[in-house]
């Protein structure tokens, strides 16, 4: 009967455990924002780190319009091949737990549309097509600067 009740009481911490977790891994660490906007609270290396990622984003992308221009598909490729999924690979667990699934999920899918313009500019798919996904990616970014901001916590 004790063992019962003891093997009870372990499932409802674990439970009530993950509940939690899921719950900030879902909400993660914000607060409302100075200009509407919800703010992400990070400590000021993990916000500089985020910022980095996004800046080579921006990066990237301005090298695949490039790229396109000039009708350099290997450029194109490289570019957006380096802002895929697999510069998103070693993000600390701890970070992306302080995250907004929603602000993970858009930038996830940032990273994947990265990819596919990669395989588009290696699989020869013409300039527009790539442009048009380009700009797709590009009203993801958008989307995202509308509706958070990051902020260093003291």
């Amino acid at each position: 009967m004790k063992a019962n009740k003891l093997a009870l009481a372990a499932l409802v911490l674990w439970v009530l455990t993950v509940a939690i977790f899921a719950w900030f891994f879902v909400r993660g660490n914000t607060t409302t924002g100075t200009d509407g906007r919800t703010a992400i609270v990070l400590q000021a290396a993990e916000r500089d780190l985020v910022l980095s990622e996004m800046r080579g984003l921006l990066s990237a992308t301005q090298s695949v319009l490039e790229g396109v221009n000039k009708a350099d598909m290997q450029q194109v490729a490289k570019a957006a091949r380096a802002a895929g999924m697999a510069g998103a690979a070693d993000v600390n667990p701890a970070l992306m737990a302080k995250l907004p699934l929603d602000f993970k999920s858009l930038g996830m899918s940032v990273h994947h549309a990265m990819d596919d313009i990669a395989i588009a500019a290696e699989t020869g798919k013409p300039a527009p097509e790539i442009l048009k996904m380009a700009s797709d990616t590009l009203t993801k970014c958008v989307a995202c600067h509308s509706a958070w901001q990051l902020k260093a916590s003291n």
